[in-house]
């Protein structure tokens, strides 16, 4: 009995699980379906693409195999049947066939993507590229300005309807950088450097995150991509220049102890200090200089005390406390540092 309407059974679980699926995300936002930039345009696109193909393929074969149920079902008396059959050279050929074109078909539109996307949006090719490089150390992104001479942390900063060049890397663990609306993504690893063009269209601030798991912290590891009017990013360069600190090598050390950070801001950048596409080894020498030791499950013996040092994630209005944190660290361990000097090395909030 059960035998008889399995099939009839696979098809409406089948049917159910979709139905749920569908409800149960309908309240999320689908923010990587709306796109801010060019990159992410062409990145959606190609998503599309792919699921186009997808529900042909569904509906192509569903559509069979209710045909098949249904004419070689066993109540049928006048079935044509030949459970003799072996095999049809034609029918393999058409079935080896359809897969390839399919493979064709969808490699087509992704290898002239993935080759549009190496160079910077045509739209905006005339405008030279600001360069950012974008670096992950466990668990926050450091943002650094070469020409401009700005370091951000947790946020980065750029201007519309303009080409960015980010060059990830990471200085411990390998990392994803992703940000939805804009485009993405791409990895960091120590020791290497990866190219990703990308621009917004429209002023606004969108999420990004690190989208690859590196350990217990990776779910804090995010940031704020701002796209700003032309005018007002140029603003924000000159007052950070003037107004923010110098990254020292002891702050930045401190940085690259695994831990989660509030938004900061300086007027010079780690390249100074190390290029960690280059020096894959200098976070763990750090670590190594600082005690701390990485444990069997991924995460860091002492990273506990080294979220204390580093203050609570995202607080954007906690920056007096996290300064009263820090100068405390200063004192006991860094005491030919004088105070006024150290608070200047707080992140500021964005």
């Amino acid at each position: 009995m059960f035998n008889k309407f399995k099939p009839y059974l696979i098809v409406l679980i089948s049917l159910v699980s979709l139905f749920f699926i569908i409800i149960f995300s309908s309240g999320s936002e689908m923010i990587i379906l709306d796109p801010k930039g060019p990159v992410g345009a062409i990145q959606k696109d190609l998503i599309m693409l792919s699921i186009y193909y997808m529900l042909g393929i569904m509906v192509v074969v569903l559509s069979f195999f209710t045909f098949i149920l249904l004419k070689y079902r066993s109540s049928r008396k006048d079935s044509d049947y030949k459970p003799e059959m072996h095999g049809s050279t034609k029918l393999e050929i058409i079935w080896t066939l359809i897969p390839v074109l399919i493979v064709i078909a969808l490699s087509i539109p992704n290898t002239k993507a993935l080759y549009e996307l190496k160079e910077a949006p045509k739209a905006t090719a005339h405008k030279d590229p600001i360069v950012i490089h974008a670096t992950a150390a466990d668990w926050k992104w450091i943002f650094s300005y070469p020409e401009e001479s700005i370091e951000t942390v947790n946020y980065v900063n750029v201007p519309e309807d303009h080409p960015i060049l980010f060059k990830v890397t990471a200085a411990d663990s390998m990392a994803s950088f992703w940000v939805p609306q804009i485009g993405g993504q791409i990895y960091g690893m120590p020791g290497m450097v990866n190219d990703l063009y990308l621009q917004a269209d429209e002023p606004g601030t969108y999420d990004g995150r690190n989208s690859n798991f590196t350990g217990e912290g990776m779910t804090h590891q995010t940031f704020d991509f701002v796209a700003l009017e032309e005018d007002e990013y140029e603003k924000w360069v000159k007052e950070s220049q003037t107004n923010e600190p110098k990254l020292t090598e002891e702050t930045y050390e401190q940085l690259l102890l695994p831990g989660t950070v509030d938004k900061m801001t300086f007027s010079s950048t780690h390249l100074s200090i190390v290029d960690h596409g280059k020096n894959s080894e200098y976070a763990m020498a750090i670590r190594e200089k600082y005690g701390v030791e990485a444990s069997s499950h991924g995460a860091d013996k002492n990273a506990e005390s080294n979220h204390g040092h580093h203050g609570g994630h995202g607080d954007k209005e906690d920056h007096g406390q996290h300064g009263d944190k820090e100068q405390k660290e200063d004192k006991e361990g860094h005491e030919n540092h004088d105070d006024n000097k150290h608070e200047n090395h707080e992140g500021h909030a964005h």
